[in-house]
């Protein structure tokens, strides 16, 4: 009897997370939820289990890089293989709580911090198991919000808007994968990155008191197809819109910028490093 393939799906305690994870266990995927709500994601695992699946729920609060630290230890201790990552977690641009800027445990930008360079350091640390796992997928859930990253003014202390923090952080997800598939274009490991869908019904949208568009269902249908879709096997460096391919913002393909921002995600993760000044 052959092993389960196994996926690791961020922020899917919820919405569209959610969504991809029930679907990937019932195609028979042993799936890893993650989430900060411990309720939510143990019930979430026992209906997977209830429904056949296998599932089994890790906390971590992306708001801080020592707890994504701890999710990757973890799975690189209990994991023998990972063939699907999913970097789904992530926040809108804003809350009901708080409109302004934010910071991270860390000290970053809050959105920049969770959207981006929580998924940049996971996929990092689990690289070596991934590989060793090919074929192997990495899936960026990002969006059609693509801001231009300034580099001088990453973390946003001037001209804060939310809008324009959840563009960049989502825009930096692009330049990310571009970047990693180059380097990976030798290992079996293909890195994809997506808009899933529009306003889908969850409640990052409904908190931004925006009508939805598309459903929860849409969106995660073309999460999965990205994650194991046969025909895309060995696709690799690409954008999409929903199921087809698409063309992201300027920088994105503009290797400079590309090359700036892995040299600050790597300064700005490293355990010894401080908050941007």
């Amino acid at each position: 009897m052959s092993t389960p393939r196994t996926a690791l799906i961020t922020g899917s305690t919820d919405g569209l997370g959610r969504a991809v994870a029930r679907a990937l266990a019932r195609q028979g995927y042993r799936v890893w939820l993650h989430g900060r709500n411990a309720e939510r994601g143990e019930a979430l695992a026992r209906q997977i289990a209830a429904e056949g699946g296998e599932a089994r729920f890790v906390r971590a609060d992306f708001a801080s890089l020592e707890q994504v630290r701890a999710l990757a230890a973890a799975a690189l201790r209990d994991l023998p293989r990972l063939e699907v990552l999913i970097n789904n977690a992530g926040i809108g641009p804003t809350t009901p709580e708080v409109s302004g800027r934010e910071v991270s445990a860390d000290g970053y930008e809050l959105r920049f911090a969770v959207n981006y360079l929580s998924g940049y350091l996971l996929t990092r640390l689990l690289l070596p198991l991934l590989e060793r796992s090919a074929p192997a997928r990495i899936v960026n859930v990002s969006s059609g919000a693509q801001y231009p990253l300034d580099f001088d003014n990453l973390m946003l202390e001037r001209a804060y808007s939310g809008m324009r923090a959840y563009a960049q952080s989502k825009l930096a997800q692009i330049l990310f994968t571009f970047d990693l598939a180059q380097q990976l274009r030798t290992s079996g490991v293909t890195v994809t990155c997506l808009h899933p869908a529009t306003y889908m019904d969850t409640s990052m949208v409904r908190a931004m008191g925006v009508a939805p568009v598309n459903t929860v269902a849409d969106g995660a249908a073309a999460v999965v197809r990205l994650a194991c879709a046969p025909e895309l096997a060995g696709t690799s460096g690409e954008y999409f819109n929903g199921r087809d391919t698409a063309r992201a913002h300027a920088q994105a393909y503009d290797e400079a910028a590309r090359r700036r921002l892995a040299e600050a995600s790597a300064r700005l993760t490293c355990p010894a490093g401080g908050a941007a000044s």
